[in-house]
């Protein structure tokens, strides 16, 4: 090689003083460069040396942040926040795709003339899926590197429900813009959806995280048929979406919240396959 490292650089290269540009010139001159890694050595302290090598490598060999992760962080998302989101299995193309589909064919159905009982009905129960995806040993294939983390595993569990709910109310927010002449009735999904999210979870640390928001899901279900049997023929709207319903939807929801707070450390322990 023509040029080499001069010795007051790998001096300063070897105490950590050298900045950027001449840092980035001596990082890649000294991989390729017998001769003046021999006198970084001979100038510099070896353990100090071996060292930065190792950080060095440990930089090169970091995977890079893909495009959600970067967009999370320029928004002001913490870095290792940032990575959790990224991480969380559900958000990935086959659930949104899926998601987007059973949201399409609801509102098809409704714009077709038949009633939008069917969107309001299956709505509430994506962002509940998504969660029970999203979380424990059965779905998460991150799951081993979570329990050994020191994340808190309550703060685990809420960053991947906001993804969840973000992408998962998102979605349905939309669909519910393209229903034909329901206005705001069309967003009578949301707060039930709220409601059966936080009951989920508020069951999670004693049945699990697949049976918890299963036996919410199936809660649901009961609830719909039993309401379209109470229903009278003139009525459109089933009970769950009326005002009073939204009201006990509402408590519900804030009820379920409160115990799923109280019941937080328990999900760093082990209760039928939950952390």
């Amino acid at each position: 090689m023509s040029w080499h490292v001069t010795e007051d650089d790998l001096r300063a290269y070897a105490r950590g003083e050298l900045s950027p540009p001449l840092l980035w010139s001596a990082d890649t001159h000294l991989a390729g460069c017998a001769r003046c890694r021999a006198a970084l050595a001979a100038a510099g302290d070896p353990a100090a040396l071996d060292a930065a090598w190792e950080r060095l490598d440990a930089e090169l060999d970091a995977p890079r942040p893909r495009l959600f992760e970067r967009l999370l962080v320029r928004l002001g998302v913490a870095d290792h926040t940032a990575r959790l989101l990224a991480a969380t299995p559900v958000l990935r193309r086959s659930w949104l795709a899926a998601v987007t589909l059973v949201l399409a064919m609801s509102v098809l159905t409704a714009r077709t003339g038949h009633s939008d009982t069917f969107f309001l009905a299956v709505a509430p129960l994506l962002p509940l899926a998504g969660v029970a995806l999203s979380y424990g040993p059965a779905a998460d294939p991150t799951y081993e590197m979570a329990v050994v983390s020191p994340t808190h595993g309550f703060r685990l569990l809420l960053i991947r429900t906001v993804a969840v709910l973000a992408a998962g109310l998102a979605l349905s927010g939309l669909a519910g813009l393209a229903l034909p002449g329901f206005g705001l009735s069309a967003f009578g999904w949301l707060l039930p959806a709220l409601a059966l999210t936080a009951t989920g979870l508020a069951l999670t640390p004693g049945l699990g995280p697949v049976a918890g928001p299963s036996a919410a899901g199936a809660g649901w279900v009961v609830l719909l048929l039993v309401a379209g049997a109470a229903r009278e023929g003139g009525d459109r709207v089933l009970a769950p979406f009326t005002a009073a319903g939204q009201g006990v939807a509402a408590g519900v929801a804030g009820l379920a919240a409160g115990l799923l707070f109280l019941a937080r450390d328990r999900f760093d322990q082990s209760h039928g396959g939950a952390r």
